[in-house]
């Protein structure tokens, strides 16, 4: 019987085909949140390299985007290199982004016309090779704009994060959209961390992650990134206490 041997040029060509449909390659470098129950969530245990991301805010988050611009400032602050920032709308506030460890002096913004500019500006950043993470905030992402960022990507290896930003609450309705990004979350703000003393403790969130390519969905209620980027489990989570049913129902509400 005739023993078959994989020829090299088949198996190109499937990870090049595993590649345009938004597989996660086994070789594919990641960047782990550091939260355990998080990262065993995603495939190779962490925030993939070379390629593409979704974030958006949950209620009004979808319109302010502030949560979800901190949740990408965050990744940018524990990468290497340069971040590359493009915006349609001048509000981008640095004191924030530097609050979670991402310093201006990393930090690279482009003001583009609209968003066919802008996504021209992010693959161009993300073909680059040279930048860490190349952030973009927009309201639409059509399949096609996304694979072409995702292949940009792929070839640098930089982290690309669409940031998406609706005019009105009632346009997020596009973010159920099919796209060739490989992880998709949404970051709703929660009442922050109680303090034995009067005061405002550190802010938590409802991290959702909708969809991840070779992988599940799942929610975590965690703590607002540090001054250097991490994001945590709250103290009565991580230690199991009576509270914690009550909190995750409290987070899923």
């Amino acid at each position: 019987m005739r023993d078959y041997v994989v020829n090299p040029v088949v198996a190109e060509l499937r990870e090049r085909i595993e590649r345009l449909e938004g597989g996660v390659t086994r070789s594919r470098a990641v960047l782990p949140f550091g939260v355990p129950a998080i990262d065993g969530r995603l495939p190779g245990g962490g925030l993939a390299l070379g390629a593409l991301h979704e974030v958006a805010g949950g209620g009004n988050g979808a319109v302010d985007g502030a949560a979800a611009a901190l949740f990408a400032a965050a990744v940018g602050a524990r990468s290497r290199g340069k971040v590359l920032w493009c915006v349609t709308r001048p509000d981008l506030f640095a004191p924030a982004l530097a609050q979670v460890g991402l310093l201006p002096g990393r930090v690279i913004y482009v003001e583009a016309g609209d968003e066919k500019a802008l996504l021209s500006c992010m693959e161009e950043g993300l073909r680059h090779g040279g930048l860490g993470v190349v952030v973009g905030e927009l309201a639409r992402l059509s399949m096609t704009a996304s694979r072409r960022l995702q292949l940009a990507a792929e070839s640098s290896g930089t982290i690309g994060i669409a940031v998406r930003r609706w005019r009105r609450q009632t346009e997020a309705s596009d973010f159920g959209q099919p796209t060739a990004s490989l992880t998709r979350w949404r970051v709703s703000v929660l009442p922050s961390s109680p303090l034995p003393v009067p005061g405002v403790g550190r802010a938590r969130w409802l991290l959702e992650l909708i969809r991840c390519r070779a992988g599940e969905s799942a929610d975590f209620e965690v703590e607002a990134p540090d001054a250097k980027g991490r994001i945590a489990l709250p103290s009565e989570l991580v230690h199991g206490s009576p509270q914690e049913e009550t909190g995750r129902r409290r987070a899923s509400a």
